[in-house]
């Protein structure tokens, strides 16, 4: 805007004011005795051509109906724009009081509207009754779209003084105020003569601006404004109006410098708008973004129910409680329907400002036992308590300042948030604006039902996760080995750890397996995956595990039969162009076989790591066991490891949970174990516990975690007593006597009978169907073991015979006779096997 334009924008002089407007002079016939330069201006007439001519000549009366003359075009005045179109019929209602709207023709011929007004001069005569050439009249004229523009920014003044909701007020350069509206007013709660010529920080105590690079106080920033001349726009300033003491509110304020018409300046304009409602809508909208980001960071019903009382305070209350049924804490499960009575609640989250403050009436724990011990507490609300109500009706309840909001999901209820404001403190009888209010409006119930919806969301994702979880560790639990019955190989200590609530139970395993001939088959498998699906796979892994090495197969042949039984599809789900489903991919596997009498262990792994061997003196390897595919990929073999083990040495089988974490990998975690397998113990279970506690000091995980630990053993010689035989028909007749003479040593008489026929049985067989050498073993250990190997690599079956069959009922009566029978291959040919338990005398 140019210098003139601006300022004739601050020209408040109305158009017919006579220092402006079109003034004529008119004698008693309103003949022109008087013509001014705003009126040659303005008709373009000169004093000569106007002077003398009839009133009528330039102004006529506007005609009732009829087109409106056509608008000039160029400006009727200097600075003025030219109309762009007709000029508009003049609005609803009449004219001014005393003014009069006329037509004007002007000297170039086209016609404009103007507003009039009539003044009588001093001394003329009334009626007009002044002579020809006396002046009677002075007409003051101007246009109409003047007057209209004039009258627009008198609306304007008027409507900031009095209707504006935003507070102006004018204050001097020594920042007293001079001036203020009517908004301004209301927020001082006086009227303008009470506080007139008081100082802005005088009306403000304790109000301060918050907006960051600026100064805080009201005193500064004017007076930088008065000082400067730059104007500060939109600056946030926090404090209690006068008109409402207990309430903090927001503002947003600007400051201009105020000069007159000489460029002198006087004072400074504020104006404040209250922004309080806006900011605690955007601070409601903040609270919900924290709510999305800070609630249901892991699944678990505790953890979720303890984020929203630390979320919600102090921004959105003093104190807040979250209750949940105790069932959904527990094991995951829907709380019963039924009303109060039925839902019994467990207070799992709290939180607040100030504890004793915060509701002086109500025990932080009402009903909780007396023992801080019990870290959930039960709580049971007193029927007509709001929560009683909530429960009660499903809906939230709003008592004064308490409001509880149902935890809902479907149609069940999972708990209750209780929040909780405090009354301000008071100073001086006046309460502190501190904080939300002492109670909630409507737009806050809306938000707090919003809150309790989304952590109703949250807790209910964790429920479900919980009772998968709680489901999943029953069934591992079960699928797992119980009790480890007494080995003569090995000794052993195992532990077991599943992962934490947030990764779910996974697929670790490990199994103790009793073998024939005293040896032992050790195993531990890892199942890619969490949750019910990995337990079950794991527990069909160990019992197809189980069933192969009482099959007394090889390592590597047992993890081959597995791999093909991993890799075999199922059934068919869903339609028929849906994938078969298959048992798992991804699942490894360690076996190992130990044979106390020859203290040779054997080894084969499915992608999983080695096992630890800890030597008599304290060292500790990792055998180079060739790795072999994980189970499921099919087509690669699996070779196995057949090292000798000293006496009292010790085997460590372990799943990856319990060497690999997040800050740090493999090789660092199996260097750690090494040092404390290493280390002396007074017992395995203690060197278990030393393990764990060394690799995972938390005691949880993001994987399971499975340590088996063996200490070999070996036999005594007087237990094994073992001949090698030719494979003649005399053979069988010394095997009894051979047989006989040991159990008399060892004084098992009583078993002498039955391993006769055994024995003779099983070396008949041998020199029959197989091949020599053959080779008899006695084994004294938990029962008598009785072996015959041979060459050969038939197996015999055990067989019904008929009645006039001369042969086979031998085996039959053999497995009469014992406990167990079995057959064992080698390489060099097969052997078979018979238990028997001894006397009872040997057994006490």
């Amino acid at each position: 805007m140019s210098a003139t334009r601006a300022a004739d924008a601050a020209d408040f002089r109305g158009p017919l004011d006579i220092s402006r407007a079109a003034t004529v002079v008119l004698d008693g016939r309103d003949t022109v005795v008087g013509w001014s330069p705003a009126a040659t201006a303005l008709l373009g007439y000169s004093p000569r051509e106007a002077v003398g001519r009839p009133l009528s000549a330039f102004l006529a009366p506007l005609p009732a109906d009829g087109p409106l003359p056509a608008a000039s075009d160029r400006p009727a005045t200097p600075g003025a724009p030219a109309a762009s179109g007709p000029p508009a019929r003049p609005g609803p209602g009449p004219p001014p009081t005393g003014h009069e709207i006329r037509l004007a023709r002007h000297r170039d011929g086209h016609e404009l509207l103007v507003v009039t007004t009539l003044c009588p001069l001093a001394g003329a005569r009334d009626g007009g009754g002044a002579g020809a050439g006396a002046p009677g009249r002075v007409l003051v004229a101007a246009e109409l779209g003047e007057l209209r523009q004039w009258e627009s920014r008198l609306a304007l003044l008027q409507g900031l003084a009095t209707q504006s909701p935003v507070g102006l007020a004018i204050y001097d350069t020594d920042l007293r105020l001079t001036w203020s509206n009517t908004a301004y007013e209301r927020e001082i709660g006086k009227p303008l003569a009470e506080y007139l010529g008081m100082r802005a920080d005088e009306l403000y105590s304790g109000g301060r601006f918050v907006t960051p690079g600026y100064p805080s106080t009201l005193d500064a920033v004017m007076h930088h404004v008065i000082d400067t001349g730059e104007p500060i726009l939109d600056l946030h300033f926090q404090g209690t109006p006068p008109s409402d003491p207990g309430t903090e509110h927001l503002w947003s304020c600007s400051y201009y410098r105020l000069e007159d018409s000489h460029g002198h300046v006087f004072g400074v304009c504020e104006d404040a708008f209250d922004i309080s409602d806006r900011q605690r809508a955007q601070q409601r909208l903040a609270l919900l973004v924290e709510v999305g980001r800070r609630i249901g960071t892991v699944l678990d019903v505790v953890t979720t129910a303890e984020e929203i009382a630390e979320v919600t305070v102090p921004e959105f209350a003093a104190a807040v409680r979250v209750d949940i049924a105790r069932v959904t804490v527990m094991s995951g499960e829907l709380p019963a329907t039924g009303g109060p009575a039925a839902m019994d609640l467990l207070r799992v989250g709290e939180h607040s400002v100030d504890p004793a403050a915060a509701d002086a009436a109500e025990p932080l724990y009402p009903g909780a036992p007396g023992s801080p011990a019990d870290r959930y507490p039960p709580v049971a609300y007193p029927p007509g308590s709001p929560q009683d109500r909530s429960l009660a009706s499903g809906g939230l309840v709003l008592d004064d300042n308490v409001l509880v909001v149902p935890l809902r999901v479907g149609g069940s209820v999972l708990g209750l948030v209780t929040f909780v404001r405090s009354p301000r403190p008071r100073v001086s009888g006046r309460p502190l604006a501190h904080g939300p209010a002492t109670t909630f409006d409507n737009g806050e119930v809306a938000l707090a039902d919003e809150l309790a919806a989304r952590a109703a969301v949250c807790i209910d994702n964790a429920r479900r996760f919980t009772r998968e979880r709680s489901a999943s560790l029953t069934l591992q639990r079960q699928l797992l080995p119980h009790h480890v019955p007494p080995q003569s190989a090995v000794d052993i200590a195992y532990r077991y750890l599943p992962s934490d609530d947030v990764t779910g139970v996974g697929g670790d395993w490990f199994d103790v397996i009793p073998l024939s001939g005293t040896r032992v088959g050790l195993v531990v498998g890892d199942v890619v995956g969490h949750g019910l699906q990995a337990a079950a796979t794991m527990g069909r892994l160990r019992t197809s595990v189980r069933a192969f090495a009482q099959l007394d197969m090889a390592p590597d042949e047992l993890l081959t039969r597995l791999d093909d039984l991993v890799g075999q599809p199922g059934v068919p789900q869903g339609p028929p162009s849906d994938a078969y489903d298959e048992l798992t991919t991804g699942a490894t596997c360690l076996y190992t076989v130990y044979d106390p009498v020859s203290r040779r262990c054997v080894m084969a792994r499915a992608g999983h790591l080695p096992p630890a061997v800890v030597h008599p003196d304290g060292r500790v390897t990792f055998p180079d066991l060739p790795a072999g595919p994980p189970l499921g990929l099919g087509g690669l073999p699996f070779e196995s490891l057949e090292i000798e083990l000293p006496e009292g040495s010790l085997l460590a089988l372990f799943t990856d949970g319990l060497v690999e974490a997040r800050d740090h990998d493999i090789d660092q975690g199996l260097d750690a174990l090494g040092r404390v397998l290493g280390t002396p113990a007074a017992s395995l279970d203690e060197l278990c516990d030393r393990a764990v506690s060394a690799l995972v000091p938390d005691a949880t995980t993001a994987d399971d975690t499975a340590l088996l630990l063996a200490r070999t053993r070996q036999l005594d010689e007087g237990q094994v007593a073992e001949w090698e035989l030719p494979a003649e028909a005399v053979t069988v007749g010394r095997a009894r006597e051979l047989a006989t003479g040991r159990l008399t040593a060892w004084g098992l008489e009583e078993l002498s009978f039955a391993t006769e026929l055994v024995v003779s049985e099983l070396v008949t067989n041998a020199v029959r169907y197989g091949g020599g050498p053959l080779r008899l073993r006695l084994i004294r250990d938990r029962t008598l073991l009785c072996e015959v190997a041979d060459t050969g690599h038939t197996s015999p079956h055990l067989r019904h015979s008929a009645e006039d069959d001369e042969g086979g009922r031998g085996l039959f009566i053999v497995a009469q006779l014992v406990q167990r029978w079995g057959t064992r291959y080698t390489p060099a040919g097969k052997t078979i096997w018979t238990e028997q338990a001894f006397p009872p005398a040997e057994f006490d």
